[in-house]
């Protein structure tokens, strides 16, 4: 062989090795970053699947909208600063459960049995689906013992009724079908317990029905805020461990995490959702996500909890851990400062919803936003 062949020999060798390094760092760079591997010395405590009670998707803020509120009060002229924020004072909020039916947010009709009624009657008399149309029908009894009352149950027994209907939700407001629904409904149970119904105007309660629903659509607030990875995509478990390290755990459904509430029970605080698919791949490692979202639903969690200083402080974190970028629903990045408005928007929001008793997190609220 000879010096020209062996140079050109050498030559070719040396650029296919550099073509088979380029080709697999360019393989490795644009791969789904991966979950580190736990620490021998501080293994990770394992992630529990929080099913939580409300499970409303979050509404994405229309184009063009950097406030973020879909539905509510313009902003003010000033700001407030996420601390502030955090020093604001907050009306004091207790955690224990109201009855039922409420006047408030319900029609009630009280129905007035000839006898006491033991509670095993009550439960075979109720109908076997506990809606109107779209919206929650329930029934309820005085409990003769305890004076309270109460959802029907076994060995109990109850001297007076009342059935009720929601006013409205999130499907809109009480129409006069479902009104002759509830009717029909509340009148099979007290024909089966021998009750007299007393039935309230359809006319005036699908009239208040109306603006009581014009009144949350005005001040139903859902945000929710685009993370996108500025280079290479995220794998799911890489996603998770992150999401981890600031409380989230499972939701109930793949794709889902969330920041549990302080109290059991409650909705969580915070919802992070990304891509289905990826989460229920074969090989979650070879999934890539370019994007997540974080979202609040306000009317269900109470001010005292901060959950939007709580949503800009992971969203900051998350930004930083996983080289991400905020952005608004259409993927344009979205300035630190955008933020300040919505803080003030939702004290506005909140001040409003308690002048109305339907202050957020309260089950009411969590009732007729839903």
């Amino acid at each position: 062989m000879s010096t020209l062949q062996l140079s050109l020999a050498i030559i070719g060798g040396l650029v296919l090795a550099f073509i088979v390094a380029y080709n697999t760092w360019t393989s490795r760079r644009n791969a789904p970053k991966r979950a580190l591997p736990p620490d021998p010395e501080h293994p990770a405590e394992p992630t529990v699947r929080l099913d939580p009670g409300f499970d409303a998707a979050a509404t994405p803020v229309p184009a063009g909208d950097y406030h973020g509120l879909d539905r509510g009060p313009g902003p003010l002229e000033h700001t407030v600063d996420v601390d502030d924020a955090l020093q604001m004072p907050v009306p004091a909020f207790s955690l224990e459960r109201r009855p039922g039916l409420d006047s408030l947010i319900d029609v009630i009709a009280p129905l007035q049995p000839e006898n006491v009624v033991s509670g095993d009657a009550a439960l075979a008399a109720l109908p076997p689906t506990r809606r109107a149309g779209s919206k929650p029908f329930a029934v309820e009894g005085l409990n003769e013992s305890t004076q309270q009352w109460e959802t029907p149950a076994p060995g109990q027994r109850y001297q007076s009724f009342q059935a009720g209907v929601q006013l409205a939700n999130r499907m809109g407001a009480l129409n006069e079908i479902e009104f002759s629904e509830f009717v029909v409904k509340a009148q099979a149970f007290a024909d089966a317990i021998n009750a007299a119904p007393d039935f309230p105007d359809m006319l005036q309660e699908v009239a208040r029905a109306r603006e009581l629903d014009q009144f949350a659509s005005d001040h139903d607030a859902q945000l929710a805020f685009m993370l996108r990875a500025r280079q290479a995509a995220w794998s799911p478990g890489y996603v998770q461990q992150n999401a981890a390290r600031l409380g989230f755990v499972h939701g109930a459904m793949p794709g889902r995490l969330v920041l549990p509430a302080n109290a059991q029970g409650l909705p969580p605080l915070l919802t992070l959702g990304y891509d289905t698919q990826a989460a229920l791949a074969e090989d979650p490692d070879q999934s890539a996500i370019r994007d997540i979202t974080l979202s609040l639903d306000v009317a269900q969690v109470h001010r005292t909890e901060q959950p939007f200083a709580r949503l800009r402080e992971a969203a900051a974190v998350l930004c930083e851990a996983m080289d991400g970028v905020l952005c608004d629903q259409n993927g344009t990045p979205l300035p630190a400062m955008a933020m300040d408005p919505i803080a003030t928007d939702l004290e506005l929001l909140y001040d409003q919803l308690d002048g109305r008793d339907l202050s957020a997190g309260s089950v009411l609220a969590r009732r007729l936003f839903s």
